[in-house]
């Protein structure tokens, strides 16, 4: 049963989680699901207006915003979940994660496809904007506050506005990266800035290594003119 299926994924991918009850009466994620299931049934079945109106309720009482016509597989995780906004033709695959103030959103007004797909095992961090009809990858990873505009290839990590893949950075572990980037994440724009304050610290260092040797000198001669003058 699918409800079960996403209890259980609570569990995997929220340390806080307690037990089942505490997750189906204080989880707007799983809560905003369990409504999704039903509207996106009202919408198949071509009953629109029950389902948006249903939907409307949803986004009143949990904070998260998805519409009836998304399509969303199994064991979709939305942890904390206020701002979440999910778009008509928006596709989701498996075991995917979404935090708070994440938006699958479309950029044009015109009808047909305009959402974003993602694969299996997805992970958006906070606040992220997926946006228009792209397609991103299996396990790709996308940073806290990012904004991705453009496909993504599979097991890769995007950071930054606008998304930027991260150099040589795949996703190689199984295990769950909170937040979507680990510890590790090799951003350019941070290696950069490191080193530039890296070099700031040697220019800095060879600064007083020779002031520190003028001083040296200067108290050398100064030492030297005393002794002439006391010959003298």
């Amino acid at each position: 049963m699918r409800l079960i299926e996403d209890i259980q994924s609570v569990f995997d991918r929220d340390p806080a989680a307690r037990n089942t009850f505490e997750i189906i009466t204080c989880y707007s994620g799983v809560q905003a699901m369990l409504f999704y299931r039903l509207t996106h049934r009202l919408w198949l079945l071509k009953l629109k207006w029950l389902a948006r109106f249903i939907s409307m309720l949803s986004r009143w009482l949990t904070g998260i915003e998805i519409h009836p016509g998304a399509t969303i597989g199994r064991r979709f995780f939305i942890d904390h979940g206020m701002g979440v906004v999910i778009g008509e033709t928006a596709e989701i695959g498996d075991d995917v994660t979404l935090y708070h103030g994440v938006t699958l959103g479309g950029t044009t007004w015109q009808k047909g496809k305009r959402h974003p797909t993602l694969g299996n095992n997805v992970v958006i961090g906070a606040g992220a904007k997926i946006l228009g009809p792209i397609t991103l990858g299996e396990n790709v990873r996308v940073g806290s506050n990012s904004v991705v505009v453009k496909s993504i290839e599979a097991d890769k990590t995007v950071v930054g506005v606008p998304g930027r893949v991260l150099k040589d950075k795949n996703v190689k572990s199984d295990h769950f990266d909170s937040y979507a980037v680990g510890s590790d994440a090799d951003d350019p724009t941070v290696k950069a800035i490191n080193s530039i304050l890296q070099h700031l610290h040697d220019v800095d260092s060879q600064l007083h290594k020779v002031s520190k040797e003028l001083n040296l000198k200067e108290s050398k001669n100064s030492s030297v003119n005393d002794l002439e003058i006391e010959s003298k």
